[in-house]
């Protein structure tokens, strides 16, 4: 995801599918197709005009703006030295999310900044739109906020303990939302290496923490992709307990475990939420 392998080279698809987990029919992940620089394969993996969505630059559309990013975007990727982490994929008929953490040189040293990809396609798997998904805080130290990308769809609904966790957190309900989790099970920040929470005792503390300006946390849902073992949600945050907030992008992976209860959720968003320092 989200690349269409018949148009890459025979060096980069061999790249590729050096990887054993990988095989021939599956899509070029997102950076690994951007970094190849195969100009032709990426423009002619959508379906018309390139379109992408990004946290900072906004959005990119037709072919001459999407080539000058790309180009743009390797360079700084290259004098950053990065490395990517491929993590997890989505992949339904009509939309494809993939996780990724990219590593790169900052000024304190290595940071690790986790990036969510979804991509919605056609009939024919083409893209019809890409949305970039990631918090500005490992790079910056400052939440950058972001406008929606996607509007609310009264349609979009999760079944079974990802709905339950939806409803728990809007409520700002600690002790439902942790009983939507398994016993082992984590959640993952925004800004993605020490903001990792495990097990439930540290669940608790963390969503506490979240609910305490006096209620829950509002998402208008937008868009879902679930595979049956994952669910990923784009949404916009509006509420932080009792404060409105401007509406904010964010996409959230809901994986479910062996039990039925989810076994992690990784969150990308760059909200600024109205909480005292924990």
């Amino acid at each position: 995801m989200p690349w269409l392998p018949e148009l890459f080279s025979a060096p980069v698809l061999e790249r590729f599918l050096s990887d054993a987990r990988r095989d021939a029919r599956a899509a070029v992940p997102y950076f690994e197709g951007l970094l190849s620089g195969e100009m032709d394969a990426l423009v002619g993996s959508f379906a018309g005009e390139p379109e992408l969505h990004h946290p900072t630059r906004g959005r990119i559309k037709g072919r001459r703006a999407f080539e000058r990013w790309v180009s743009e975007h390797n360079r700084s990727l290259a004098e950053r030295h990065a490395t990517i982490d491929d993590l997890e994929r989505i992949v339904t008929p009509r939309r494809v999310v993939e996780e990724a953490i990219l590593h790169v040189d900052g000024p304190a040293g290595r940071v690790g900044l986790p990036v969510a990809v979804a991509a919605d396609r056609d009939d024919e798997a083409r893209i019809l739109e890409l949305r970039v998904y990631y918090s500005g805080w490992p790079l910056t130290g400052a939440h950058a906020g972001r406008p929606p990308v996607l509007q609310r769809d009264s349609e979009v609904q999760q079944a079974g303990v990802v709905g339950e966790y939806q409803r728990a957190l809007a409520a700002g309900d600690v002790a439902a939302v942790v009983a939507a989790f398994e016993p082992d099970a984590y959640v993952r920040e925004p800004s993605g290496g020490e903001y990792v929470h495990r097990g439930r005792q540290q669940l608790s503390a963390l969503f506490e923490h979240f609910f305490s300006n006096g209620g829950g946390i509002g998402l208008e849902h937008c868009a879902v992709a679930d595979d049956g073992r994952a669910c990923a949600l784009e949404y916009n945050v509006v509420r932080w307990g009792r404060s409105e907030l401007p509406p904010g992008a964010g996409l959230a992976v809901y994986v479910r475990g062996a039990t039925g209860r989810l076994a992690a959720a990784r969150i990308y968003d760059d909200a600024d939420p109205p909480l005292r320092s924990s």
